[in-house]
């Protein structure tokens, strides 16, 4: 079995295509005359396309917080945890709410 970035040269079968798939490839290597003529894609695209990739990759993820959480590693008690955990989904937060109580904030 080939690695996970093994760049193939031959046919193998067994790997989720056949022969005639493998041959309807066609993507022989790039000339010097072909990468001279390359251009940067900034010189050939519209800047509206950079634009809209820059909204896209914005828009992924998790919503940006006034005050985000910060992790720590923290020791607590097994039955301490065992206790939060049993009240369901969302104990962290719990947790988190009783050691606010507790500085008193």
């Amino acid at each position: 079995m080939a690695t996970k970035n093994k760049t193939l040269k031959t046919f193998e079968d067994g790997r989720g295509y056949d022969r005639a798939d493998w041959d309807a490839v066609d993507a022989p290597e790039l000339s010097d005359e072909e990468l001279a003529r390359m251009r940067p894609a900034k010189e050939v695209l519209p800047p509206a396309f950079f634009e809209a990739m820059d909204d896209h990759r914005r828009a992924r993820g998790r919503p940006a917080v006034a005050n985000p959480k910060k992790q720590i590693t923290l020791r607590l008690d097994e039955d301490v945890i065992e206790k939060f955990r049993e009240t369901g989904k969302g104990w962290q937060g719990r947790v988190n709410a009783a050691l606010r109580k507790a500085v008193g904030i």
